[in-house]
């Protein structure tokens, strides 16, 4: 498991900021447990991935596939992007106006790296919906995003192989809140990502 990056991320002027995770959109669909970390309002909030690593910012890259403008007063706009595990559903608003105006400018199809904040929905039917809170969206090409996917694949398996063995809070949350989780599923996703890509 690579210790480069800090657990508690880096001092940007005077509040922290967390490392933006990579994380497939297959996974990132199953997240099912959002927590706070302090008690007042500016404390983070993370989502717990299913392979046990708390996420409060992350990085993905893939194909916008569609966006679409909503709102009247307060407009912002919604996209999809596909990478070869699934869709993440992004969304910019007026509180992200650099983001937003970044998705706005976008035409699709095009390759795009994103980074943003997580944010997990209960639907009435109690089903959850994961979106993706665009802090910025770039065009990239086609090189770019395998290399994500092959950074993404070797993250995912990091997480697996400590999942097997650690024993850190967020590994024994992630093992209570997703009792069902199968590695095999996941090391299956991973594999069929990357033969996706031609490098």
């Amino acid at each position: 498991m690579s210790t480069a990056a800090p657990e508690m991320g880096r001092r940007d002027g005077s509040f922290e900021r967390e490392p933006a995770r990579r994380v497939f959109a297959s996974e990132l669909r199953e997240c099912r447990y959002q927590f706070k970390v302090g008690e007042d309002e500016k404390s983070p909030t993370f989502v717990l991935l299913p392979t046990g690593e708390r996420s409060n910012r992350i990085f993905v890259a893939g194909t916008l596939t569609e966006k679409s403008r909503q709102g009247e007063q307060n407009i912002f706009y919604r996209g999809r992007v596909i990478d070869p595990t699934g869709t993440f559903f992004i969304m910019a608003g007026s509180y992200q106006p650099e983001a937003m105006q970044q998705l706005a400018k976008i035409e699709t199809p095009a390759f795009v790296a994103v980074t943003g904040k997580p944010n997990l929905y209960q639907k009435p039917d109690g089903s959850y919906l994961v979106s993706v809170r665009v802090e910025s969206i770039t065009v990239v090409d086609k090189e770019t995003r395998d290399i994500w996917v092959l950074d993404t694949a070797a993250r995912t398996l990091d997480r697996l192989d400590a999942l097997a063995t650690g024993t850190s809070p967020d590994i024994v949350k992630a093992k209570e809140q997703y009792p069902a989780l199968d590695p095999s599923v996941y090391r299956k996703i991973v594999y069929d990502a990357l033969a996706q890509i031609k490098m």
